[in-house]
């Protein structure tokens, strides 16, 4: 069975001539800043947070600030505009400085830049996609937002001069991921992008018409001429329908896997990922599970929930593991003598050498139905495609390995085992440290709090009304003569 299926387990498929995987923050905002300085009509940025202060090109000496270059391009470009769409709730909750995102900053006071805070989410819900939009020819989605903390090298170097906050302090190490893409996939990710600006502010973005190429003249593609699926998450509230295709895509990878599937993860809770690695795992031919996660919590509070729920998750999937083909780490990276653990933001999975998944959606609870998401996905039907996704992932293991991926492909053998790769080359101060030393024993269900604190679905404090209207509704139809139950199954079928 295909992994991508419209409909089902993405919202379309589109044809793209380019698209680059982006590894680390340090290379994404490297080429945006480049695709930037080619917009020649419109940029749309629509993200979880937003702080202007930052540089995109902190390592060349007198770079400007985020704002400052967006607005040196509008001025320059008199049919250049500039809109930005952030959750309201950043302001509260995210790293970026609140006060130029409420009361605004010098570098917004121009006409044709319009930054908003998007209210219209449900409770405890989330704008998570991560999107920047150039000219509807060029589209960034992933991991990455244009926030404080997210810059970083390759080498995650703890001492790097470069890797500071606006206020000049050093933050943590942190590995993430991105994807640039033109094309068709490019104008879907745009048509998203203005979808998602009717919702929160009510007004029509104009279609732009694709006459430019923002595309970075040194940026080789990591695929060409391939159909890629764009995969949503949004809530169902309102008048507005759910979407939960990014866990669908998620599901169905993981299903169709019988090699080997390399995960990389900021949270793993999520009960229903767990249930399919669990069933892949107890399959006697089944693949190798690699994960690489985040080990450390940001407050109580996450710590509370992801962490723990975490743990028991990764419990959960040991006792499932009967042939011995999973492995949970944390990267770290060398600290003097010692190591320190690495912060991985990425969303990423790796299925066989024949599907890649690169996006905003974690693998929790809240990322199936209750936050806005968006991933990319493309499933390999040639070699050339299957060595690309290969590459990836002795890339990607490398990197954190401190090794070359030339030597990651030659230690996982004929057999394209990671487990093998990672057991030869995992003998450093940069390496993987294994998560899973858990005794087996002990709970394995989600923490009290959880449906509250990590919901799959929006929370509705009035539920017990609407389930009590239905109810009477339900009641009232059954005394109805039959037209009426008709009416209500081509309702249905309308709506599926």
């Amino acid at each position: 069975m295909r992994i991508i299926e419209p409909g089902r387990t993405c919202w379309r498929v589109a044809e793209t001539s380019r698209a680059s995987v982006l590894i680390d923050g340090a290379e994404y905002f490297r080429r945006l800043d480049a695709a930037l300085r080619n917009a020649r009509r419109s940029i749309v940025i629509i993200g979880w947070d937003f702080d202007g202060r930052i540089r995109l090109r902190p390592d060349l000496p007198g770079s400007p600030e985020l704002g400052d270059l967006l607005r040196s391009l509008v001025e320059a470009n008199p049919d250049l505009t500039v809109r930005i769409l952030i959750w309201s709730v950043a302001v509260l909750h995210a790293p970026g400085a609140p006060l130029p995102l409420i009361l605004g900053a010098e570098w917004q006071d121009h006409p044709r830049i319009d930054l908003r805070l998007d209210g219209r989410h449900p409770i405890y819900g989330a704008h998570h996609q991560k999107i920047v939009t150039i000219d509807g020819s060029m589209a960034f989605v992933g991991g990455i937002d244009l926030t404080v903390g997210r810059w970083d090298t390759p080498e995650h170097k703890v001492d790097d001069p470069l890797r500071l906050t606006p206020e000049g302090k050093p933050h943590e190490a942190v590995h993430d991921l991105q994807m640039a893409l033109d094309g068709e996939g490019a104008r879907a990710i745009t048509a998203l992008a203005r979808q998602r600006w009717k919702v929160a502010t009510g007004e029509i973005l104009p279609a732009e018409p694709q006459t430019s190429d923002p595309w970075p003249d040194d940026l080789t593609p990591d695929f060409r001429d391939i159909p890629v699926a764009i995969a949503r998450t949004a809530p169902a509230w309102g008048e507005l329908r759910g979407v939960e295709e990014c866990a669908e895509l998620t599901y169905r990878a993981i299903d169709e896997a019988r090699q080997s599937i390399y995960i990389e993860a900021q949270y793993l809770t999520a009960g229903p990922v767990g249930r399919h690695l669990a069933e892949s795992l107890q399959r006697p031919q089944g693949p190798e599970i690699v994960v690489v996660a985040t080990c450390f919590s940001a407050g109580w509070l996450e710590q509370w929930i992801m962490g723990r729920n975490r743990d028991r998750l990764v419990r959960r999937l040991k006792r499932a593991d009967r042939y011995g083909r999973l492995r949970v780490f944390c990267p770290v990276v060398p600290d003097g003598e010692t190591s320190r653990l690495l912060l991985v933001h990425a969303k990423l999975m790796l299925v066989d050498d024949r599907f890649i998944r690169v996006g905003s959606s974690n693998l929790n609870n809240r990322s199936i139905g209750l936050d806005t998401e968006c991933d990319i996905g493309i499933e390999a039907t040639d070699a050339a495609t299957q060595a690309t996704i290969r590459h990836l992932r002795h890339t990607l293991l490398g990197e954190h390995l401190g090794c070359a991926p030339a030597a990651v492909a030659a230690a996982e053998g004929s057999e394209q085992s990671p487990l093998r790769a990672i057991a030869e080359l995992n003998r450093g101060l940069r390496g993987l440290r294994p998560m899973d030393d858990m005794p087996i024993e002990g709970p394995v269900r989600p923490i009290f709090g959880t449906s509250i604190l990590d919901p799959k679905r929006p929370f509705e404090p009035l539920w017990f009304l609407r389930k009590k209207r239905a109810g009477k509704a339900r009641r009232t139809d059954s005394r109805t003569p039959t037209p009426r139950r008709r009416r209500s199954a081509g309702r249905m079928q309308s709506a599926t």
